[in-house]
């Protein structure tokens, strides 16, 4: 019997600093970001008010030249393995892990507010929209949740499982709409409440929500399907595959089956990561390799196919996830680092603004939340890396060259603030690096280059 319905697990508080209650294996621990050579300091267990969040426990400073400006406002340490996946709701960041557990934390104090357990084995992907959460498990199936509960009784209720359970009777066969592997990533169609999923059984299927069924199924790829992002202006479907190759799918009108429209393959390397940008002029499509790139396409207005525009390099080991939100781009790589590109809405341009470290793992998932829109752009980032830790950001961007002259002429008083963003690799993960066999000589020779520079 289907016993999830009684195993969601509510508040725990959150514990600051170094505790000594090993024995609460579930007791996990935010600390305040410090450089290297600094002393850890020691908070006491107390409820936070309002005017006590983390934004306060990093030191900023200030300079006239440097456009963007990052902290470290949290860290968390996961006891129960890597992290697969991030979402966020308007109240709630939810994180995927190889427990069974669907962890729920506060937006944005990062209060833990309870867990999810399904007993189904790892959640390799989960999808928010609304106040709906999607969660994709080890059993190839996909649970639909209402997370609809206000931030202080965190009280999610199982609306369905996709595909059903057979019955008793029944139980012997297997269902014919059930992923023969790990489901990998999800997508969601707002205005026609489909549900895609792609697995590493090489298919992506299409779920009609609110008659809880499977409308479609097709092979989309030669290798894992890796991710899947949907333009919800024309509902047109971006999966990408290990095979090296980026395909547009776009339904039959009138009907629930998907025909190829076009593929994009660029190159030989596995795509691991998609992302849908947009400008005032047009859409724009990125992709992360393991070759290190993000490439991109520009869609045509007239024609509506996209037009390889570039890429932009500068990552070491491959990029493993992308999040566009407005003219930034953030890409999360396995040499431990988050680069933050800003896109020339004229030319479309890319430029990095700064690489963020921290990690000394693969960065494996990113999710970005805006916090302000004004001259200066107030952003929340998070991530969570292959070393076990989930770490939250505080990303101000400033204006761009162009931007800044009109300001300045218009308040030249205007104060910016600088952070240092250092391009330094995790010495540990770089020397692991180089120890596993290489298949390409030239990126070798780029991290040599690279640890020497250090």
């Amino acid at each position: 019997m289907d016993e999830e319905g009684k195993s969601i697990n509510l508040p725990q508080r959150l514990s600051f600093g170094n505790q000594q209650n090993s024995h609460e294996h579930n007791v996990h621990h935010f600390a305040p970001a410090r450089p290297s050579a600094a002393s850890a300091t020691s908070i006491p267990l107390r409820p936070m008010s309002p005017s006590e969040t983390p934004w306060t426990l990093s030191p900023v400073r200030t300079s006239p030249t440097q456009p963007l400006l990052y902290h470290c406002i949290a860290s968390l340490h996961r006891h129960e393995g890597k992290v697969f996946s991030i979402t966020l709701t308007k109240d709630f960041i939810f994180t995927g892990s190889e427990s069974s557990r669907v962890h729920a934390w506060k937006q944005p104090d990062c209060t833990e507010m309870g867990y999810i357990k399904a007993n189904s084995g790892q959640v390799r992907a989960i999808l928010a929209h609304g106040k709906t959460l999607f969660t994709a498990h080890g059993d190839f199936r996909i649970r639909v949740w209402d997370v609809s509960s206000s931030t202080e009784n965190f009280l999610p209720k199982r609306i369905t499982t996709l595909p059903k359970r057979n019955s008793f009777l029944s139980f012997s066969k297997k269902s014919i709409h059930l992923h023969k592997d790990h489901i990998s990533c999800l997508a969601y169609n707002h205005e026609d409440k489909l549900l895609y999923t792609g697995s590493w059984d090489k298919t992506v299927k299409a779920w009609k929500i609110n008659e809880n069924r499977c409308v479609d199924s097709f092979v989309a790829h030669e290798g894992h399907v890796n991710a899947i992002v949907i333009n919800q202006e024309d509902g047109c479907v971006f999966t990408c595959s290990s095979d090296g190759s980026v395909k547009i799918w776009r339904r039959v009108f009138g009907e629930s089956s998907h025909i190829l429209t076009m593929t994009l393959k660029f190159q030989l390397s596995p795509v691991n990561a998609l992302a849908l940008g947009w400008s005032p002029s047009t859409c724009l499509l990125y992709s992360g390799s393991s070759d290190g790139l993000v490439n991109f396409w520009e869609k045509e207005k007239m024609s509506g196919r996209y037009n390889h525009g570039g890429f932009m390099q500068g990552h070491h080991f491959a990029v493993l996830c992308l999040v566009a939100i407005g003219e930034l781009i953030f890409s999360g790589s396995e040499d431990a680092t988050i680069r933050v590109w800003r896109r020339d809405e004229e030319n479309c341009c890319h430029s990095c603004l700064a690489v963020i470290e921290g990690h000394h793992g693969p960065v494996r998932c990113l999710a970005v939340s805006l916090e302000t829109k004004n001259v200066v752009s107030g952003l929340l980032v998070y991530s969570a890396s292959l070393d076990h830790t989930l770490k939250v950001w505080r990303v101000k961007v400033f204006p761009s060259e162009k931007q800044n002259i009109e300001e300045s002429a218009r308040d030249p008083q205007r104060e910016i603030v600088e952070c240092e963003a250092s391009p330094v690799l995790s010495p540990s993960w770089v020397e692991k690096k180089l120890q596993a066999p290489v298949s390409s000589r030239r990126w070798e020779k780029t991290l040599l280059d690279h640890v020497n520079m250090i």
